[in-house]
Order: C-alpha cells, then structure tokens, then sequence
C-alpha cells in the first residue's frame, strides 16, 4: 500500500515511521502545497497524512485508491469533508492532543492582555521604565470570560479562568444550560457574551458559518475595555474588522495566536499595534503534544488500512 505524507513541519516523522513500520506500511513524505501537486503525489494514494495542503473536491476526486485522509490536528477545514465522503474515504483527526496547551496558551495570552506584559515588556526593552504606560490596569477577579464555543479546550480553559476568579459565560448552540453549568460557565446568547465579557475568546470550528464570525458588528457591541483572545482558527476573525475596532478604540485590544494568512505579510497593519499581541500559531506546541499528535494520526491511518476502526473519524 501507498501512503504519503503531504507536508509536515517537523523536525523528525520519528512517530509516524514507528507506527506505519509496526504496521506492515511504509510512506513517502512530501511538501505539497497545491492542488495539482497533491494530485500528483497522491493520485494512487491508498492513504494520506496531511497538514496544511488542500484537499478540495478537485483533489479528492482525483484521488483513485485512497481510502484514508488523516490530519494533522483538530480542526479540518483544509479537507472537503464532503466530498470524501461521497468517496467513501475516510477523514481522521486527532480531537485530545493539545487540550492542556491551548487552554493554558489561551490564558497566558489573557493575562498578557489584562496585566500589559508584552507591552510593559516592549518599554522596558527600550529603557523606558514606567508602569503608567500600562494603564490602565483593571483588577482580574470579578470580570467575565466569554468562551465562543464550549468544546474540550474552553472547558479546560474554564477550569482555569475560574482560578483567577474570573466568571465564565459561553455561548455554544450545541450545549444546553445543565451541561454549561456542570462546568461552571453560565449559558448565554452571541449578542449577550458580547456585551457582558470582558475577554472574548473564540474557540469555534472554522466553518462556512463562522467564517467571520468576529466582524465589524460583533466588535461594535463589545465594551471599550474589552479584549479579543483567539487560539482557534484565523478564519473566525475578520482582520480588517479588528484593526479597525482597535485604532477606533471600539475595544482594549486583542491576543491572537492564529490568522487568516501564516504567516502573514511582512508589512501586515496589525503588527503595527502596540494593543496587539500575536503569537505565532503555537498554541497547540508542546514536546509531549507534537509527539501524541503524530503517533496518534499515524495510527489513524494504519488502523483503517489494516481493517480496524479508527480512533478519531470525522465522517464515521
């Protein structure tokens, strides 16, 4: 059987050759970036490992053998989910490998936000030493943390938030009010998370649906004081939306560690903002996670190739 690895950003595909040898399967490791170079490489593919190249409904259909599509990941929007089903192809991804880091990268960018540390930060490093440029500086306990999406990752996130005496608010249409409040968050509508947080963080799938789904208007009903925080997809956010809601001082600022394009342009306005602070889609990282991620979307492959049901299937 054929198996190839599209393109990955790792140092060592370690994991993955341990996992595939244990299994009787050997792979080719590419770095496909379009369309027409999938195809090419993965026409006569029986499985494919993925990271960030594209799987449209062009590449899928070209695809003659394939019976298995894993990513790299939670999120799956590089992949027609659809149209592989259509295909009988099955689409894996690995739903529990990064719950501690994100969260934890999430909160880390809250109270970079909320204490002024990378800009209190960036003064000092210019031997500016004074604290009255980080104000002002609100008291933590007793403010609101508004979570877009209530899946494994916010209610980690929660359990942390609530460590600082933040309250937890969420607006998540697929959870009802007993489930959000046996993790300690308080059910609302979009409209209210907007307007009663003091910290938005989004952690919703991108989809056609959410594409945007932090625009203009929902930046226009959040207090003043307010930040953004975003370690999900950059898809969610309307960029030209967000600037324009930080230099009009619609709200505080924002923390992000994703954005619509990785990485973004050299000159990109954003990058401009001292009230931003952007990290560099790393969230997910740490030594044990990119370890588990990799063995763990291996095996997906190895197990639909030698007939046993996989352990994260998107489109069962």
């Amino acid at each position: 059987m054929k198996i190839v690895i599209t393109d990955y950003e790792y140092d060592t595909l370690q994991q993955e050759q341990e996992v595939l040898t244990e299994a009787g399967l050997e792979y080719v490791a590419l770095q496909c970036k379009t369309e027409e170079e999938v195809i090419e490489a993965c026409r006569d593919a029986d499985g494919i490992i993925t990271q960030y190249a594209p799987f449209t409904e062009k590449v899928i259909n070209n695809l003659e053998k394939c019976k298995v599509i894993a990513r790299y990941g939670i999120g799956v929007d590089s992949i027609d989910v659809n149209a592989a089903s259509e295909k009988g192809i099955t689409v894996c991804n690995v739903t529990d490998y990064c719950l501690d880091e994100v969260s934890d990268h999430a909160m880390a960018l809250l109270l970079s936000a909320a204490r002024k540390v990378t800009l209190l930060n960036n003064h000092v490093k210019n031997n500016d030493w004074n604290f009255n440029l980080g104000k002002p500086i609100h008291r933590l306990r007793g403010q609101v943390l508004g979570l877009v999406g209530f899946g494994n990752i916010p209610q980690r996130l929660a359990e942390k938030a609530k460590a600082f005496g933040l309250q937890i608010i969420t607006y998540d249409p697929y959870i009802d009010e007993t489930a959000a409040g046996e993790k300690g968050a308080r059910l609302v509508d979009f409209d209210s998370l907007l307007a009663e947080a003091d910290f938005v963080s989004v952690h919703a799938p991108l989809t056609k649906a959410t594409q945007h789904m932090m625009n203009e208007e929902a930046f226009q009903k959040m207090k003043p004081t307010a930040y953004l925080i975003n370690t999900a997809r950059g898809g969610l956010v309307d960029e030209a939306a967000l600037e324009g809601a930080v230099k009009n001082k619609e709200i505080a600022g924002a923390a992000i560690d994703v954005m619509e394009q990785e990485p973004p342009v050299t000159d990109h306005s954003l990058l401009a903002y001292e009230e931003m602070i952007i990290t560099p889609h790393v969230a997910w990282y740490s030594e044990a996670s990119e370890a588990e991620l990799k063995r763990k979307t291996a095996q997906n492959v190895a197990d639909v190739l030698t007939g046993k049901k996989p352990a994260y299937s998107v489109n069962r």
